[in-house]
C-alpha cells in the first residue's frame, strides 16, 4: 500500500511547494515510486519539475471535473522514479463546479484508486486555501505534512488548519494524522526565527520535524530553472536540509 502525504498550509508563501516538490524529488533519487498531485491551480509544483504548463493538453481539473481516467493524465518528470499529476491554471474553475457535484469531497480519492498502488508515495501538493480542492487532498491521505514559516504570525491560522483536519477526520477521513511539521524559512541570525521554533514545538511536540529548512537563496531559485534544489545546487544548505527531512520522512514511515 503506498503512503499518501498531504503539504498542507492555508497560508500562502510558506514553503508548501517548495517541500513538496524536493521531497519529491529526493524521495525519487532515494528509489522510491512517486506521484506528485498537483492540487494547486497556480501549478508550481508542476512548473517545479520542469513541466510546461503551455504543453500540457490535459490536467488536474479533466480528471475532477470531466471524470478522464488519471493514468491518461498522468505525466513522467525528467526525475527517475517521479510521475506528476499536473495542474493548470483551469483547475481554479473546479472550485466552483466540484460544487455541484457529487460526490464532491471524494472525487480526487476515487480518481487515484486505479493508479496508486503503481506508487510508494504520493505527495499531493495542496493550494493555499482550506478549499473543496484541499479537502480532496485530506481526505485521500493518510497523513499531513505541514510546513511552517519562522516569521512572526507564523503560528496564526494552525488552529483553523488543525480544526479543519478534525471536521476531515469526523466525517470523511478517520485515519487522518499528522506526519509532522516542517520548520520552513530560518534565519538563525534572528532571535525571532528560535522564538517561532520553540512556539512550534511546545504546540506540536514530537511531531515537529528536526530537519529545519533554512532561508537560502539556491532554494529561491531553483523553481525558475524548472529543478529541484538536488539537481539545481545539491550542495546547498537548503539541499542539505530537504535531504535530512526527506530520511526523517522515510524513517518516520517505517517506524
Amino acid at each position: 500500500m503506498p503512503q499518501l502525504l498531504a503539504v498542507v498550509n492555508q497560508k500562502g508563501g510558506v514553503g508548501k511547494t517548495t517541500t513538496t516538490v524536493n521531497l519529491a524529488a529526493y524521495l525519487a533519487t532515494f528509489g522510491k515510486k512517486i506521484l506528485l498531485v498537483d492540487i494547486d491551480p497556480q501549478s508550481n509544483a508542476s512548473v517545479g519539475l520542469g513541466v510546461d504548463r503551455t504543453q500540457i493538453s490535459r490536467c488536474l481539473y479533466d480528471v475532477l471535473i470531466d471524470g478522464v481516467p488519471a493514468q491518461e493524465v498522468i505525466i513522467k518528470s525528467s526525475i527517475a522514479n517521479l510521475d506528476v499529476l499536473p495542474s493548470t491554471p483551469r483547475l481554479a474553475g473546479a472550485e466552483v463546479e466540484l460544487i455541484s457535484l457529487e460526490p464532491r469531497e471524494t472525487r480526487l480519492k476515487l480518481a487515484l484508486a486505479p493508479v496508486q498502488d503503481n506508487y510508494e508515495i504520493i505527495l499531493f501538493d495542496c493550494p493555499p486555501s482550506l478549499s473543496l480542492l484541499t479537502v480532496n487532498a485530506l481526505t485521500s491521505a493518510d497523513e499531513v505534512i505541514i510546513p511552517i514559516q519562522c516569521e512572526y504570525y507564523a503560528l496564526e491560522g494552525i488552529s483553523q488548519l488543525t480544526h479543519t483536519l478534525e471536521l476531515v477526520r469526523e466525517s470523511l477521513n478517520p485515519q487522518l494524522k499528522i506526519r509532522g511539521i516542517v520548520l520552513t524559512m530560518y534565519d538563525p541570525r534572528t532571535l525571532l526565527s528560535a522564538q517561532v521554533a520553540e512556539e512550534a514545538r511546545k504546540y506540536f511536540g514530537a511531531k515537529v520535524f528536526n530537519s529545519i529548512i533554512p532561508r537560502n537563496v539556491r532554494l529561491a531559485e531553483a523553481p525558475s530553472f524548472g529543478q529541484p534544489i538536488i539537481f539545481y545546487d545539491p550542495g546547498s544548505k537548503g539541499a542539505q536540509a530537504y535531504e535530512n527531512l526527506c530520511r526523517e520522512v522515510l524513517d518516520d514511515g517505517n517506524s
